[in-house]
């Protein structure tokens, strides 16, 4: 294991019990995040992104089941610690920025209590925590903070909610935050300000970040390395520069030929991958791409691909790479 990664996952597998069977929702998942770092993921709607996300954050319901693997953060699994342990990490060692906004925040309590609240982990007084709480809030753009604070979630506009729920994620001074598509409910001139905002405040505080995102343009922008998921695998990953310079796997290819900000020429139809994500419930064999993939050879269907290293930091799993790899020796 790396010493120098703040985060740690290692063949990590996640089943949902359901009535017509288990759901196989993340599968052999290994990632690094190192610290002070942002790493991206990416990938179509179900492909695991987001349940990764709550795994790592140890929020899920209770048909869910970890069957293997390990998560280790600062050098301990959490997986094997104690509930009340790995429970009052979050919001302190761990913080997380949820995907809507207005379910993230409790409609009833004004922003000041909810953000005096998160500080239960600090000894200071409640003047003290107000005052970082205002301070907070000035930093993330919201005008007039001093008055602004006692308001209720109601009364902020979506980009502003979303500002208050990064201003209280990073209040703690995490040294990981999870940001679960952040900026989905914004619009393009909003999405780039928050993605500015996470980027400054990221570097200001020295936190690792772990960031969930269906849009390639804002991964491109934030992060410092990406893994690329399908149906609950991580299928590449690597630095931004491997990525989006250098895709080597086949999906990873299809999912950027599918980016908008790529397409050069006015159309009125947008590019898609053929074929549909497959059902996860039951025992898969082969690469899981393989019946949508435009390469596929005859074993692709029978046997699942290894991780083949392509340079210092970019890995891919595909049968492909094991073929190039045989020529050039």
């Amino acid at each position: 294991m790396s010493t120098l990664s703040l985060l740690e996952i290692r063949g990590l597998d996640l089943d949902f019990g359901t009535p017509s069977g288990r759901v196989h929702a993340l599968r052999n998942v290994s990632l690094d995040v190192p610290a002070a770092q942002v790493v991206g993921i990416v990938g179509e709607s179900g492909s695991g992104k987001s349940t990764l996300a709550y795994t790592v954050m140890g929020l899920l319901p209770e048909n869910a089941q970890v069957t293997a693997g390990a998560i280790v953060f600062e050098g301990r699994n959490l997986l094997d610690m104690p509930a009340s342990v790995r429970q009052s990490l979050l919001g302190d060692r761990l913080s997380m920025i949820f995907q809507d906004p207005m379910t993230a925040l409790n409609p009833v309590r004004s922003i000041e209590s909810q953000m005096i609240d998160i500080q239960h982990h600090e000894r200071r007084s409640r003047s003290e925590k107000r005052a970082a709480a205002i301070a907070m809030l000035r930093r993330v753009g919201i005008p007039d903070p001093d008055s602004r604070i006692g308001g209720f979630p109601h009364q902020f506009s979506g980009g502003m909610r979303q500002r208050i729920c990064i201003a209280m994620a990073l209040l703690v001074k995490p040294a990981l935050l999870i940001a679960d598509e952040p900026t989905t409910a914004l619009d393009a001139t909003l999405e780039v300000q928050i993605i500015h905002l996470l980027k400054d405040l990221q570097k200001e505080i020295g936190c690792a970040v772990l960031f969930v995102s269906h849009h390639l343009g804002a991964v491109a922008e934030l992060c410092d390395r990406v893994a690329v998921m399908y149906a609950g695998e991580v299928v590449e990953q690597g630095t931004v520069r491997d990525i989006f310079h250098n895709p080597r796997h086949p999906y990873t290819r299809a999912l950027l030929k599918c980016d908008p900000g790529r397409i050069r020429k006015s159309t009125r139809n947008l590019p898609t991958i053929p074929g549909e994500v497959p059902s996860l419930l039951g025992v898969k064999q082969g690469c899981i791409f393989s019946q949508r993939c435009p390469s596929a050879l005859d074993r692709c269907s029978q046997q699942s691909p290894a991780e083949y290293r392509i340079g210092l930091e970019h890995r891919a799993r595909c049968h492909l790479l094991g073929e190039e790899q045989k020529v050039s020796a």
